[in-house]
């Protein structure tokens, strides 16, 4: 086996100094390079160890040679994994790409010749890509790794999260999508490249701070009544079985629909910001992993709201940073998965009982009975002409086999009540399971 050296690679925010001083560098991150080989001449690298695994560093100081400074160099957000671990990676970025096509194709071309193991969504177009893909540590983190070769990619917020049982996506779909986030009007005609249009980004840290400053004064004024609102920019789906405290549910089942702050007379009731001063009033908004935030962000510039605020990397980024600080249960995700507890992010921040009870909460009711659920998880009904996602406490799926009403469980085509966290497969594998399973004639 190659031995391996890992290497930090940066740009600075500023000239360097000609004596030594603390500099901030905005493009930090992880790689690794053979021995044998060097790292790419088009930036300074630091040689920090030999080893065979990437290194989880939040934050260090290295000292340059080449110039006498001291460099302070932040890393992305990878963890310890194993070659063989699986794991999820999400990122996104907006920036402009001249040639999709030729983009796509190259990225294939890279996964196709290192032959990666890799599933799920790789979408590019004019306005930059969107990934959420699972796979084996070393596969899923070397894509990763040649992404940030590009400049246009070098900074890029990375997330990577424990996969559960192999991979949580079907297959790999990597091709040109017209819209990188789902809506009703599209959003090519979104002024998404100009970041003074999207919403400024708080850091995990700031957030926190802005979250504990909103209950401070809540409290203080025993009202909800202030001039900051915490908008969750998800599905409703997705509040029901975790959220910031404070947060609305949003009226809507899925973001395309979404139309906050340009709503209706008569949804208006339902719309935190159909009656705010859109100069005056601090908008914080969330979501998942920060991009429905960018481009809903600049929907809200457009309707005439100044103090706009988002939630850099999302939920995902603050869990792993800052804990579960203002959240309240776990953190819906899209794909096999399907719900996260914060102790994924930050273990260390919780005992391993307290990581494996679970413990109702007065927001989660069961969609059957409507009493409280232990179980922060959705789950599809066995019905599979009505599939639809819901919250259902364990009697409920007992006695209805897994369905959401009477009525699916006469359904024509049942599949077996769904067991561990995983989702239902294709209709083909339980058609052909009974199939087999009938006697010969």
């Amino acid at each position: 086996m190659a031995s391996f050296c890992t290497v930090i690679l940066w740009r600075p925010s500023s000239k360097p100094y000609p004596t030594p001083t603390r500099n901030t560098y905005t493009t930090a991150y992880i790689q690794q390079f053979p021995i044998s080989s060097t790292a790419p001449q088009t930036r300074r690298s630091l040689h920090l160890s030999s080893c065979g695994s990437v290194h989880n560093f939040d934050s260090l100081a290295v000292f340059s040679a080449a110039n006498g400074n001291w460099l302070q160099a932040e890393t992305g957000p990878f963890e310890k994994y194993n070659d063989d671990d699986f794991v999820v990676v999400n990122f996104y970025r907006f920036v402009f790409i001249e040639n999709p096509a030729e983009e796509v194709s190259k990225h294939l071309s890279f996964v196709e010749t290192e032959d990666l193991d890799l599933h799920g969504r790789i979408y590019l177009n004019e306005q930059g890509i969107n990934a959420q893909y699972s796979g084996p540590s070393k596969d899923a983190l070397k894509y990763v790794g040649w992404l940030k070769t590009d400049d246009r990619f070098s900074d890029i917020l990375v997330q990577v999260s424990p996969a559960i049982n192999g991979h949580a996506f079907p297959k790999l779909k990597l091709r040109y999508k017209p819209s990188l986030v789902q809506l009703e009007e599209g959003i090519s005609h979104l002024p998404l490249l100009d970041p003074l249009m999207r919403a400024t980004p708080l850091t995990p840290s700031d957030w926190r701070s802005r979250l504990e400053a909103r209950y401070k004064i809540d409290d203080l004024l025993d009202t909800k009544e202030t001039d900051c609102i915490l908008l969750d920019v998800r599905n409703g789906y997705e509040w029901d079985i975790g959220h910031f405290q404070g947060a609305q549910r949003p009226n809507v089942d899925c973001f395309r629909s979404t139309s906050f702050g340009r709503s209706e007379p008569e949804v208006e009731i339902s719309d935190p910001l159909a009656a705010v001063d859109r100069e005056k009033t601090d908008i914080l908004m969330y979501c998942t992993g920060g991009i429905r935030c960018d481009v809903y962000s600049t929907i809200l510039r457009q309707q005439g709201f100044k103090r706009l605020y988002s939630l850099e990397g999302g939920v995902s980024h603050y869990l792993e940073s800052e804990g579960c600080t203002g959240w309240v249960g776990n953190l819906f995700v899209f794909d096999s998965r399907l719900s996260l507890p914060p102790s994924t992010y930050k273990p260390d921040d919780f005992s391993e009982t307290s990581r494996n009870q679970n413990i109702p909460h007065s927001f989660a009711k069961c969609y059957v009975c409507g009493s409280l659920v232990s179980e922060l998880r959705h789950r599809n009904c066995a019905n599979l002409d009505c599939n639809l996602l819901f919250l259902c406490c364990l009697s409920c799926v007992d006695d209805l086999r897994g369905c959401c009403c009477i009525a699916c469980t006469s359904a024509a085509r049942l599949r077996p009540v769904l067991t561990e966290h995983r989702r239902y497969q294709k209709w083909h594998v339980y058609r052909d399971i009974e199939l087999q399973g009938r006697p010969k004639t």
